[in-house]
């Protein structure tokens, strides 16, 4: 795997290798990554308000600035099972984590919220048919992960309408694109290197 090509396989050299197959073991891990993020994700509500005390005036761009901290599940759960949908569900567990377990004021409306960051992470991934694993595509699962959310939350907070709409948009991309995206792609390089997840899809397209 490098930074600047994207990584292809023409064919599957396992069959449960296909998006499609998944195997309890794959199940698992997205359980797993749903739950540790889901803590990791209530932490960085804490993170944002602190921030916002920080920041002041301008303490409501606080949560832009670590949207894409809440990308985060998705891609590495997408870059080391490699199966359809497993994006998605780990960003919806980890919502439901969040909100059932550690009381999240938001409630079950981070299940939607989820849902949309999952969407929008996984599928440059699924447009590359669960191949290709290059640096920029992790930027554009970051950018399409943030890009989606950021409508939702416009909606629901009332932005429209506001002089610092598009410095919010801009702000809001550009996290996803660094945290969501580019962050991710180091951390699973990161966790590859372990060892750990040799047995995963991943284990066998190094």
């Amino acid at each position: 795997m490098t930074g600047t090509f994207e990584q292809t396989t023409p064919k599957y050299r396992n069959p449960f290798d296909s998006p499609w197959r998944w195997q309890l073991k794959d199940l698992v891990l997205v359980v797993v990554l749903g739950v540790v993020f889901g803590f990791v994700y209530w932490a960085l509500v804490q993170a944002s308000n602190g921030l916002a005390i920080v920041m002041g005036p301008a303490g409501d761009l606080a949560h832009h600035f670590l949207q894409g901290g809440w990308l985060l599940v998705a891609p590495l759960a997408v870059a080391i099972t490699r199966k359809a949908g497993s994006g998605i569900l780990a960003e919806m567990l980890a919502a439901a984590i969040e909100f059932v377990f550690l009381g999240s004021p938001a409630g079950p409306t981070l299940l939607i919220t989820g849902l949309l960051q999952g969407l929008g992470s996984e599928l440059p991934f699924a447009i590359g048919r669960y191949k290709r694993f290059g640096i920029s595509r992790y930027a554009v699962s970051g950018f399409l992960g943030a890009f989606l959310i950021f409508w939702f939350s416009a909606i629901r907070s009332g932005w429209f309408g506001q002089d610092i709409l598009l410095l919010r948009l801009v702000i809001h991309c550009s996290s996803g694109i660094i945290l969501g995206g580019i962050l991710a792609y180091f951390l699973v390089r990161a966790v590859q290197a372990t060892g750990v997840v040799d047995n995963y899809a991943i284990g066998r397209y190094q």
